[in-house]
């Protein structure tokens, strides 16, 4: 990944190269794709066909951590995935989700609510792929701040004592890693206002040299 990145810092950004990368099918060259690709030229269309493209984890979440989660329409996208079958369509929301929850500090908290909704609903799917994406997502809102924590806390509670093996090694998971102490220190540093810089005191002038006496 390191040599992609690398050779794509290289290329900079090309709309018309990335859908070409993409078009060859080349597992490199579609990671690729995912680093030239232009965010504000991604249309909803384009989001739908490479989803559906989608076959590995590697790929999906590759476009959904670097690219899809700075397109426009994102949420509209992850929203419609999160209720399609597809294995790979269905993870590419809360691969999204995640992303979203870890990249975007803008969006309000009502966004990531509703968020946690959607996992409830997919929190009983036993697909590998998907359940990983669903912990992942969980578990990236509930770092986001205290407030959600809380929502995300209680989410994982009612999904760990669920009768369903899927939906227990969900919040089992999740639970744990949410109320641990090192999650609370970093929610605490964040409500904690940024400390004011004292200001610097002014340079003292320098002192003026006598002049020297001049010998008789």
């Amino acid at each position: 990944m390191a040599n992609i990145q690398k050779l794509a810092k290289q290329l900079g950004k090309n709309h018309e190269l990335a859908c070409a990368l993409w078009d060859t099918g080349c597992y490199e060259a579609r990671l690729l794709m995912a680093f030239v690709a232009e965010p504000e030229r991604v249309t909803p269309a384009q989001m739908e066909r490479w989803c559906k493209d989608f076959d590995n984890w590697a790929v999906c979440d590759t476009l959904c951590f670097f690219l899809f989660d700075r397109v426009p329409h994102a949420w509209d996208k992850l929203r419609k995935w999160s209720g399609q079958r597809p294995e790979f369509v269905k993870r590419s929301a809360f691969a999204l989700l995640a992303s979203i929850a870890g990249h975007d500090q803008q969006a309000g908290d009502a966004l990531f609510l509703e968020g946690l909704a959607l996992i409830e609903r997919a929190a009983s799917d036993d697909r590998n792929f998907v359940k990983k994406a669903v912990s992942w997502a969980l578990r990236r809102i509930g770092r986001r701040n205290q407030a959600l924590n809380r929502s995300a806390v209680a989410l994982s509670a009612r999904l760990a004592a669920s009768h369903a093996a899927t939906e227990r090694w969900l919040g089992r998971g999740a639970h744990k890693e949410l109320t641990s102490a090192l999650v609370e220190r970093a929610l605490s540093a964040k409500k904690k206002p940024a400390k004011k810089l004292a200001p610097k005191a002014a340079p003292k002038p320098a002192a003026k040299s006598k002049p020297k006496k001049k010998r008789a």
